[in-house]
């Protein structure tokens, strides 16, 4: 499973939820088997007008180890019409969550019985709540299903992790089951179906069509899949193994840049593991009002609509990309080997999250993947999780196990693992885990022995305080220098809790790198080192692996080495940040301009965001360079980043530069282009904005509401209302946050009826998909606002605006 929020969404959300946790978190042990199941066959045909299924079920189960006469499944908001062993109906007691089964007789745990189950699924019907990272948990989902919105295909596709497989089949909804699996789909002719395993056949009767899917192999029953829908399939492989893209009709001539490095995943995950792709298939479909990012159902994976990018998206980045890897890798870990209890979350997401930084390493390099793991790490720090463990035996609800610890973090500590281990050990103990626990269920116990099994190491130590444990050091680091005896001291104090790890010091002397492994065990520890000449430069965790916050006293010139001699990411960041606030002097300015020329993309684009053009130190031979970013950089985010900088010079000798990027194929290139030709030429700016194509506005919705708050264009206003929200709270760029709030504002204090409609509606869709973090109080707050401004300003359809305000109150508080 992937899900992804905003950073300031996160840091607002978990604080929210932290309190209630600690106040009624209770031991969650693994679910008792009392039987297994061995194999699961389904046949489900649907009732669009009612939102229902009707399934039959032959589920075949075998008591696990104790004789036993009764039988209970999982099976919420259903109607069971009947029951049967044999010939023999069966008596049963069924309260809407689970079916009691009383069998003729005691099975012993050699017998193998199966029970028939014809039943009426009724999704809307469930009343379970979702999570942080799976909004809604109702298993079974049917979208647009009238096909009244013409603007939204029909589908239906299912969700089942955590427990919500048994809202639309009875089974035993828990991941330390596993069993295999058969499904006949019915459908109108017109529909693609898609289920996990391979699709064995296809039956026509009239205006409908059974497809048959069949897999062989065992999984745990939440990751069963069912997708329905008007898809094009593109086809690709990974050797003998289809593997199929399930896209939109819009969307199929760009499914291979979107996807289409999968198969070259697959051989990579297969290499690092040392056990190639374990499954008969691999499809990935996108599924309109998903209610997450992705999941990981075994052979069929689901990926929201953002997956859906267009050619201009795709030239700036495959926003995707990271997801794709995300949820692949999870075949190995989660599908191949499954937690055997939500406690164990980690052992399948913190591995989904750490193949993303793996793949990134593998195909683009150590700074790009540091990159990714900086950013991983900030959403982990803003979160406010730092008294939860990584494996959480104790906790209200699992679905509260859906965080940045289960993820980031989870990802960050196998970072730390790998890099104490070695790459080999690493690799070695990952594939003696997966050989051992293959298609069983496992703990994050196994995942130590099997690590101290490939190495001889103990590693109790570590797993003790980064997965049984909380929290993370706080270290403060500073410096002795004997300059008589050329000798320095690193000293390292943890702050609060103790800590044991390697440390990388680097120290940098007469620009010549020494680095330093070293092992902290106890609360202050010294290290001593000679020098020549006194060090340019001592840099602590400087591979950055540790996850730790440091807390150092740093000059403007500190600062400055760090950004000249730093090998890893996130330092270089941290300095070049520190060093634009204090561009009023030449040394600072100078090097924000060099970083211009920094071989890393993201460096050139947070220079040209924070460099500053007015002050006295700026220079022509400084815009030359821009100019030329501007033009022909390799990135079109640094191009359009660079953009952006030369529009705020406000100068029309730029122009022809702005004419050509209008032209530019990137959208973030075009979006930028029009705020720079805006300050230019306005007409023409405006001109251009509408008219171009709806489904271009809305990918460049942040640019243009910044051209018609400025113009005061309330006519676009409709338009601006769709994205406030996600400006607002799931965006990190300040400046755009504060762009999104003046458009809040506006919209609110306006006459706007369909503006005003507009942000309710969004209000309401992201109030409740982001309830569980108590996002929805946000919300109401805002409309409570949103009333008393438009009292407050005696519009003519103030009345109207009220009621609509008022009525999507009614509908976030059903």
């Amino acid at each position: 499973m992937k899900f992804k929020i905003g950073f300031f969404l996160l840091a607002f959300c978990f604080v929210t939820t932290l309190f209630a946790q600690k106040q009624s978190d209770v031991y969650q042990a693994e679910k008792t088997k009392t039987h297994a199941i061995i194999h699961t066959k389904l046949k489900v045909d649907f009732n669009f007008e009612k939102k229902q299924l009707n399934g039959e079920e032959w589920i075949t189960l075998q008591p696990y180890f104790y004789a036993t006469d009764q039988v209970v499944l999982d099976a919420k908001a259903m109607i069971i019409n009947q029951i049967t062993l044999g010939s023999a109906s069966l008596d049963y007691y069924y309260d809407g969550k689970e079916i009691r089964i009383e069998l003729p007789r005691k099975y012993t745990r050699n017998e193998k019985f199966t029970l028939y189950i014809k039943y009426i699924a009724r999704p809307e019907e469930v009343k379970q709540k979702g999570s942080n990272a799976i909004k809604q948990a109702k298993g079974l989902y049917f979208i647009n299903a009238d096909g009244l919105d013409k603007n939204k295909p029909t589908q239906i596709w299912t969700q089942g992790e955590t427990e919500a497989s048994s809202c639309w089949f009875p089974t035993i909804d828990s991941p330390n089951q596993k069993t295999s699996q058969e499904i006949y789909i019915t459908v109108p002719n017109r529909f693609k179906t898609l289920s996990n395993g391979v699709l064995v056949s296809q039956t026509t009767q009239g205006d409908l069509r059974t497809d048959y899917w069949k897999f062989n192999q065992k999984h745990a029953p939440y990751l069963f899949f069912m997708g329905v829908g008007e898809y094009e399939v593109v086809q690709d492989r990974y050797k003998n193994i289809p593997v199929n893209y399930y896209v939109e009709k819009e969307f199929a001539p760009y499914a291979k840049d979107i996807f289409g490095k999968t198969p070259k995943m697959m051989a990579f995950f297969s290499k690092i593991t040392g056990i190639d792709y374990p499954w008969s298939s691999y499809s990935q479909i996108v599924a309109r009002d998903y209610v997450s990012g992705a999941m990981e159902n075994t052979t069929a994976v689901i990926h929201g609509e953002q997956a859906n990018q267009m050619p201009g998206q795709l030239i700036d980045e495959n926003l995707q990309e990271n997801t794709i890897a995300h949820e692949l890798f999870h075949h190995w870990f989660g599908n191949l080997v499954t937690a055997e209890s939500w406690s164990n979350l980690t052992v399948n997401e913190s591995f989904a999250n750490y193949a993303e930084y793996l793949w990134r390493e593998h195909e683009y390099g150590l700074v790009n993947a540091d990159a990714h793991l900086v950013e991983d790490r900030e959403a982990y720090f803003q979160g406010d999780n730092f008294d939860k463990e990584l494996v959480r035996y104790y906790y209200t609800d699992k679905e509260d196990l859906f965080d940045a610890v289960s993820y980031n973090k989870g990802g960050s500590i196998l970072h730390m693992l790998r890099n104490y281990l070695g790459d080999e050990a690493f690799y070695t103990g990952l594939n003696h885990y997966l050989t051992t626990n293959a298609y069983k269920s496992a703990e994050a116990h196994q995942l130590r022995l099997s690590f101290e099994a490939v190495t001889g190491k103990d590693l109790n130590w570590f797993f003790n305080q980064w997965y049984f444990g909380s929290g993370h050091p706080r270290i403060k680091v500073s410096y002795d220098y004997n300059t008589l005896e050329k000798r320095v001291t690193v000293n390292i104090r943890q702050i609060d809790e103790v800590f044991q790890f390697p440390l990388s010091i680097d120290i940098i002397e007469d620009g010549k790198r020494k680095t330093h492994q070293v092992f902290v065990s106890k609360g202050d520890a010294s290290f001593n080192y000679v020098y020549d000449k006194v060090p340019e430069l001592i840099l602590v965790n400087a591979d950055g692996v540790l996850l730790a916050d440091f807390i150092e006293t740093k000059t403007l010139k500190n600062y400055i080495n760090q950004f000249k001699y730093a090998r890893f990411y996130g330092d270089k960041k941290e300095a070049l940040l520190a060093i634009s606030k204090k561009q009023e002097e030449k040394e600072a300015f100078k090097l924000v301009a060099e970083a211009l020329k920094d071989p890393f993309y993201k460096i050139r684009v947070l220079a040209l965001q924070n460099i500053d053009l007015i002050n006295k130190n700026a220079k022509g031979d400084v815009i030359d360079k821009i100019t030329s970013l501007a033009t022909s950089d390799p990135s079109t985010l640094v191009q359009a980043a660079a953009i952006e900088t030369l529009g705020k010079l406000t100068d029309p000798v730029y122009m022809q530069i702005f004419n050509t990027a209008l032209k530019s194929k990137s959208f973030s290139v075009l979006g930028n282009a029009l705020v720079s030709t805006y300050y230019l030429d306005k007409d023409r700016a405006v001109k251009i904005s509408k008219s171009l194509p709806d489904e271009v506005r809305k990918i460049i919705a942040t640019p243009l509401t910044r051209i018609y708050i400025e113009e005061k264009d309330d006519s676009e206003l409709d338009f601006i209302a769709k994205n406030v929200l996600a400006g607002m709270f799931l965006n990190t760029n300040t400046r755009v946050q504060s762009l999104y709030k003046q458009a809040y504002e506006k919209i609110a204090k306006s006459n706007n009826s369909k503006a005003i409609a507009n942000l309710v509606d969004d209000m309401v869709v992201k109030g409740k998909q982001y309830q569980s973090f108590g996002f929805d109080t946000v919300v109401i707050n805002l409309m409570r606002q949103m009333v008393d401004f438009q009292k407050e300003g005696n519009y003519p359809n103030a009345i109207k605006n009220i009621e609509l305000i008022r009525a999507g109150l009614g509908r976030l508080l059903q």
